[in-house]
């Protein structure tokens, strides 16, 4: 059994490492209210750009465009978009699931936003392509118009062909869910399931085809891509504070299992005091 000494002193860390943990819950929380009132403000604005997409898409048919061919090429890009801190539960485990039950390490670039993500990709095999790790400390639209040149320029030039994009998508403060999204090449049918419009509706370009798409498909990967950084925050916010939460539940137990064992060791002593004390006062009697 152990002694009081070691009790206290155990006791004494939990309390210390209980203390830790709530103030990480409470500032994870802000940080949380605070990115997700910045995702509920960027869905309206994503919602009307992907309708439009799906939209002109399906109604155009058959575009021969460089962002609609399909390429030779069976190597995929995939934005990988984890956190630079762990104490957030599974949040990045599960990215890093999510990629490796898709992909093979042979051929898949990563382009890694988020150092635990990288780092468990790197453990399994997995090809950096390129770290974008510090656009997760204040992520800003920019950022994910250099990413998105960068992967659209690789299936341009037939490095891979195709591009994914793995965050975590967030439902609300205590369900965030690991997704695996398609960007490039799009499926017609499966824009058309999406969308439920009528395709052959006549869609007229100004000034021409190749021109309107140019503009359109990077503005909707790029709105995709920072959509996805904003969802992620909140996500991993959301993680951490559930992590904490249950951490600082467990050292509250803790710490009454201890408190417990501490009283019984400390009645132990004074009762085995007391007997000595009775058993050298009837010798001397």
């Amino acid at each position: 059994m152990a002694s009081m000494r070691d009790i206290k002193r155990r006791r004494e860390s939990v309390a210390s490492t209980g203390q830790i943990t709530k103030a990480m819950k409470l500032v994870s929380t802000v940080k949380l209210q605070k990115a997700k009132a910045r995702a509920e403000a960027n869905q309206p604005y994503f919602r009307m750009l992907y309708k439009t997409v799906c939209s002109v898409l399906v109604r155009a048919g058959n575009v021969d465009h460089r962002y609609l061919r399909q390429s030779d090429s069976n190597r995929k890009a995939v934005i990988a978009i984890t956190s630079n801190r762990g104490l957030a539960g599974g949040y990045n485990n599960n990215i890093v699931k999510e990629i490796t039950n898709a992909f093979s390490p042979e051929e898949t670039d990563i382009y890694a936003l988020g150092k635990k993500g990288m780092e468990g990709l790197l453990r399994k095999g997995y090809h950096i392509a390129e770290d974008y790790s510090d656009v997760m400390n204040e992520p800003l639209y920019a950022d994910a118009i250099e990413i998105g040149k960068q992967v659209l320029n690789a299936y341009e030039d037939g490095t891979v062909g195709e591009i994914y994009l793995a965050y975590t998508r967030f439902r609300n403060t205590v369900v965030q869910e690991a997704r695996l999204v398609k960007l490039l090449p799009f499926r017609i049918e499966d824009l058309r399931q999406d969308m439920e419009v009528d395709p052959l509706t006549p869609m007229n370009f100004e000034p021409v085809e190749e021109e309107v798409l140019d503009m359109l498909i990077p503005k909707y990967i790029n709105n995709i891509i920072f959509g996805a950084f904003i969802e992620a925050i909140a996500s991993e916010n959301g993680a951490r504070m559930q992590a904490m939460d249950s951490a600082t539940k467990n050292a509250e137990d803790m710490i009454d299992d201890l408190s417990l064992k501490y009283n019984r060791a400390r009645q132990g002593a004074i009762t085995q005091e007391l007997t000595e004390i009775i058993a050298g006062a009837d010798a001397i009697s």
